[in-house]
This record gives structure tokens, C-alpha cells and sequence, in this order.
């Protein structure tokens, strides 16, 4: 949990996660302990005061790029990946519901018998409220990603910063898993992250990331209680993308 006695950096912040985060050990869906590990780490920064809203993508269970490349057409393909980030944001509500904390799921594709429709203002109303807000399917358009959604979504609701979760500790000039000699980034701008083709997230999402000065912070999920490292913002996990005159070392 934050340390009380240091400040958090950020009041309002956009966590983005990838289907794959919710899959634990696994190939395939959902691993119910990895989901209540990250909930309860999303309890631990909502107590400390944060306002957290939620992007959540559905590769676990489809992603829409890879339907399309087996021969289905990409529309429909990405529309079945924007349903599978609804079930992903469903079991996370549950999850952390289940751990006492207030959650709301904004669908941007309408379906009010499981979320409520995706509108700015109520989603705001709900930061504003403490409740946790997750946005799910996407932008409501095929051949954006989940990544373009959150870059919308945080710009959207006046988020101070994106959290974007990963399996690995930051960004590297290569794979850490491969070259023993790969070096992580401690800071980056948009424009480095777009001429070295770093795959931070897709070249829209940082585009728009880029247009309207929104920091991204890069980090290992799979740690425990680095999402409130995270939020203290304070360099020592993680890469921070942002623009030149205000990324730190």
C-alpha cells in the first residue's frame, strides 16, 4: 500500500492491462488468484485515495488481429475482441466487488443488461464518487486496439497519467528474455518510443499520448505492489514516456 507519509504523484490515473495479465501460468483465460492479486492491489490504491479508471484488453480469450490474419474479416474479428474485453471487465468487477470495492463497467458497445453505456460525464461522476470505473470494448470501433482506447479513454476523464502494465520491468533496447545484455530505459520520449519502433504501445495510442502531453509509465505487474510504486510516481520502477522537457531520470 502507498506509504502515507509520501505524497502520491498522481490523483487520477488510467491502469491499462492486457488479457494476458488476467491468464496467470496459463495459455488461455482467466486465473481466478491473479485476478484477486491485481484487485486487491487496485483496493490498495483506491484507499489511499487515488481515482482509478480501467482498460482491460480480451487477448486471453480473442484477439481481433490474429482472427483476421486466419482469413476472417477484420471487422468482425475485432468486434469479437471488444466482447472479450467485456468479459475480461466483467470478472474484474467481480473480483473487485467481491473485495469490497464499488465498481462500475462503461461498455462503449451498448448493452445494459451487464454494463452501463459508455458516457463521459458519468464516468467521471464515478471517479468522483471513489468508485472504480472500468471501460470496456475498446473505442466501439474495429481496427483500433485496446491501447488507442485507454489513450482516449485517460484523455477523456482528465487522467493524470497511464499506467501500463506489463510481464517485464520496463522498456529495453532489446528482448531482456534473449540478450543477458539488453538495458532497461529509466525514461524515454514519445518521439524515442516512435523512431525506435519500441512497441510500448501502438504508434495511435502514443500519438495521442504525444498531441496532449500524457505521461505513460511502464512497469511488472507480476510483482506485488508495484502498481502503488506506480502511483507514487517516483522513477523507481518502471520507464517513464513522456515529453522531453518533463520525463526525470
Amino acid at each position: 500500500m502507498p506509504d502515507p507519509t509520501r505524497p502520491l504523484r498522481y490523483k487520477r490515473i488510467l491502469l491499462k492491462l492486457s488479457g494476458e495479465a488476467l491468464m496467470g501460468d496459463g495459455k488461455y483465460g482467466i486465473h481466478p488468484p491473479t485476478l484477486t492479486r491485481i484487485a486487491s492491489e487496485m483496493k490498495e490504491v483506491v484507499e489511499a485515495g487515488v481515482e482509478l479508471a480501467v482498460v482491460i484488453g480480451g487477448g486471453n480469450i480473442f484477439r481481433g488481429v490474429a482472427g483476421s490474419t486466419e482469413g476472417m474479416d477484420r471487422a468482425s474479428a475485432d468486434y469479437m475482441g471488444m466482447l472479450a474485453t467485456c468479459i475480461n471487465s466483467m470478472a474484474m468487477q467481480d473480483a473487485l466487488e467481491k473485495q469490497g470495492v464499488h465498481t462500475r463497467v462503461l461498455s462503449a458497445i451498448k448493452m445494459e443488461q451487464i454494463a452501463e453505456p459508455y458516457i463521459r460525464r458519468r464516468a467521471v461522476r464515478h471517479l468522483e464518487k471513489g468508485r472504480v470505473v472500468i471501460f470496456a470494448a475498446g473505442t466501439g470501433n474495429p481496427y483500433f486496439t485496446t491501447d488507442t482506447a485507454a489513450s482516449l479513454r485517460a484523455m477523456e476523464i482528465n487522467a493524470q497519467v497511464i499506467l501500463k502494465a506489463t510481464k517485464v520491468d520496463g522498456v529495453y533496447n532489446a528482448d531482456p528474455k534473449k540478450d543477458p545484455t539488453a538495458r532497461r530505459y529509466q525514461t524515454l520520449t514519445y518521439m524515442d518510443v516512435l523512431k525506435q519502433n519500441l512497441h510500448v504501445m501502438d504508434s495511435t495510442a502514443i500519438s495521442l499520448c504525444m498531441d496532449n502531453k500524457l505521461p505513460i509509465v511502464v512497469f511488472d505487474l507480476t510483482v506485488r505492489g508495484n502498481i502503488s510504486r506506480a502511483v507514487l510516481g517516483n522513477g523507481e520502477i518502471g520507464t517513464v514516456v513522456g515529453a522531453a522537457e518533463t520525463v526525470w531520470a
